[in-house]
């Protein structure tokens, strides 16, 4: 079972420049200061009293690696007896590719580092040059080998659509970074917020974003590939806070508050119209799904089974969870018999 996570966001700490797209303040809806060595005492301690231990203590946004190591050494350190305790099992915190060496990745192995996230978001050169990024597919390349060598388990985030990106382009990166053998991947398909330079961009018409059913499409193919290789992703989209919902803060992009159960939803039904294609429009029919995928079948607002019934002319009458179903497998039961399938 997943430990628990005690959050603590940084935002922009440590970063060397903003990038084109960024503003981590809305995005993690927090200011981003450096927690006093209390204050992760106190945080971690509440969380201990109500949450199954051990805790896995994370440190999100920002650049972790690039703040001065006296900072680095100074947020860690309390964690030390909390480790030795039991109460502390796991530590991630966030970095750039072009933020580590031997050096550094020694440091973060020595006090408990377990988990670090790479900010990749794409492999193309081009595509990083135009978002300010200020690293290369190279450096990423290489940030991997020392995280390894570390014997620290490498976490990775995409960013489809950004400036110079295309579909194609992203479905490359993805598998480039899928050939390193990531743990984990976050994917953030590209928005625009309010005070960026891409908002600029946007403004001058010289950067079009992608739509939403762009998005859901390229998601739900990339969702499935890390599926096909067993790479779990954590997170599709960014999380919905008070600050990313105020009005004017995200002014164009594939932004829906619940976006990562539309691209599942996206994947289930490409499944639906592919068992039920050779039923004759008119046809009533049952699904059965693996338990807890229910809502993703039916899809938000009941729209897959609307779309089912709009395009193929397939009703849906119910949909049932159903124990004996693989996880990616799905059920149609319709007058003249079954027909099963999977995912992948």
């Amino acid at each position: 079972m997943r430990s628990p996570i005690v959050p603590f966001f940084i935002a922009h700490q440590g970063c060397p420049q903003r990038c084109i797209f960024c503003d981590q303040r809305a995005i993690a809806g927090s200011g981003g200061e450096l927690p006093a060595s209390g204050e992760l005492l106190a945080r971690i301690e509440r969380y201990a009293r109500s949450a199954a231990l051990p805790l896995e203590i994370a440190f999100f946004g920002g650049t972790f690696t690039s703040l001065p190591r006296e900072e680095q050494e100074r947020l860690l350190a309390p964690l030390q007896p909390l480790r030795a305790a039991g109460t502390v099992g796991a530590i991630r915190v966030s970095t750039r590719p072009d933020a580590l060496d031997p050096e550094t990745v020694a440091l973060l192995g020595g006090m408990g580092v377990t988990v670090v996230e790479l900010g990749i978001q794409s492999m193309d050169d081009r595509v990083l040059a135009a978002a300010g990024r200020g690293h290369t597919a190279a450096d990423v390349a290489r940030a991997f080998t020392l995280l390894r060598a570390g014997g620290i388990a490498v976490g990775a985030q995409l960013m489809p659509g950004l400036p110079g990106d295309s579909a194609d382009l992203a479905l490359d990166s993805l598998q480039r970074v899928l050939a390193l053998a990531p743990a984990m991947l976050r994917i953030y398909p590209t928005l625009v917020l309010a005070g960026t330079r891409l908002a600029e961009r946007y403004r001058e018409g010289s950067y079009i974003p992608l739509s939403l059913d762009e998005a859901v499409a390229l998601c739900a193919a990339m969702l499935l590939e890390c599926r096909k290789r067993g790479v779990p992703v954590i997170r599709l989209g960014l999380q919905a806070t008070a600050e990313l919902a105020t009005p004017g803060r995200v002014l164009a992009g594939p932004w829906h508050p619940a976006f990562r159960q539309v691209v599942e939803g996206e994947l289930w039904y490409a499944l639906l119209e592919r068992l039920t294609g050779g039923l004759v429009s008119g046809t009533a029919v049952a699904v059965n799904c693996p338990p807890g995928r229910v809502s993703d079948v039916v899809g938000q607002k009941r729209g897959n089974l609307d779309r089912l019934r709009v395009r193929r002319g397939i009703a849906v009458t119910r949909v049932t969870a159903n124990n004996s179903l693989p996880p990616h497998g799905l059920a149609v039961v319709h007058p003249g018999g079954h027909l099963a399938g999977a995912l992948f």
